[in-house]
């Protein structure tokens, strides 16, 4: 009787292992992020500003966050754009470009902000693998067959570049648990983000394991007389060139007549 007891307390035990484990498949943990707003003007005069991402995770394992155990990055990713990057030589003692790498889908912009630094999070081949962080973004380069020793050397200069300017940066600590299932990322928009699409990404993470990415989409244009010039420049561009045009040979004009010497 006894046996047939722990047979049976067994088979249940095991019957539950099944269905928690069929739960957690039914249910995996998730992420969701959201913006105050899906678009954001600039102006001429802007200086750079900090964006506030807000997310939630969902089905988590209680337990594992209170361990402290999932980790969120979050990127602000800029349209990709087309890149091409020069490398200047001295030539009878004057610098001039002398060799270039072009690069297709170049992200225009890369703000990254986590929970801790990336090496607690997880390893180097997970954030390759996902193209995750300024220092493991695919750059393609459109002509592939040349010395690979090159390509690099255009790549590395690519990602100083970027980082020089302030396009590229990383915040470590930007994200921010505000509960056990709710965090807040804090980006850096720099002063020189380039208008169009970007995309706001969360990545989830679970004792170093990846499992969920999230995105959605914010709209950086430029607002008042200067984005008045930008659409009239692309919808109406042969008038703007005419208007161009005119306008710097009357620059021209008045410049004569009052710096004429008598």
């Amino acid at each position: 009787m006894m046996l047939r007891a722990l047979l049976i307390l067994i088979g249940l035990i095991a019957c539950v292992h099944a269905a928690l484990a069929q739960v957690e498949l039914e249910n995996p943990e998730n992420i969701q992020v959201g913006l105050s707003t899906d678009r954001f003007s600039i102006t001429s005069d802007f200086g750079g500003a900090e964006l506030t991402i807000f997310g939630a995770l969902e089905n988590i394992d209680p337990l594992v966050s209170r361990q402290g155990r999932y980790d969120v990055i979050v990127v602000l990713e800029g349209p990709p754009r087309p890149l091409v990057v020069w490398k200047k030589s001295r030539v009878l003692g004057m610098w001039i470009n002398t060799q270039s790498q072009s690069f297709r889908g170049v992200p225009s912009s890369y703000s990254v902000a986590t929970t801790r630094a990336f090496q607690d999070i997880t390893n180097v081949e997970s954030y390759q693998q996902l193209s995750l962080g300024a220092d493991n973004i695919f750059l393609e380069p459109i002509d592939a067959e040349g010395s690979r020793k090159t390509i690099e050397e255009f790549t590395t200069a690519l990602r100083e570049r970027k980082r020089t300017t302030g396009l590229y940066s990383e915040r470590i600590g930007g994200v921010e648990f505000l509960s056990q299932n709710l965090f807040r990322a804090t980006v850096s928009l720099a002063p020189n983000v380039p208008v169009g699409t970007h995309r706001a990404r969360a990545f989830l993470f679970k004792n170093s394991a990846f499992l969920r990415e999230t995105s959605v989409p914010l709209v950086i244009f430029k607002a008042g007389f200067e984005q008045s010039i930008f659409r009239a420049a692309h919808e109406y561009s042969l008038l703007y060139g005419l208007l161009a045009v005119a306008l710097a040979l009357l620059t021209g004009w008045i410049g004569s007549v009052v710096f004429r010497r008598e």
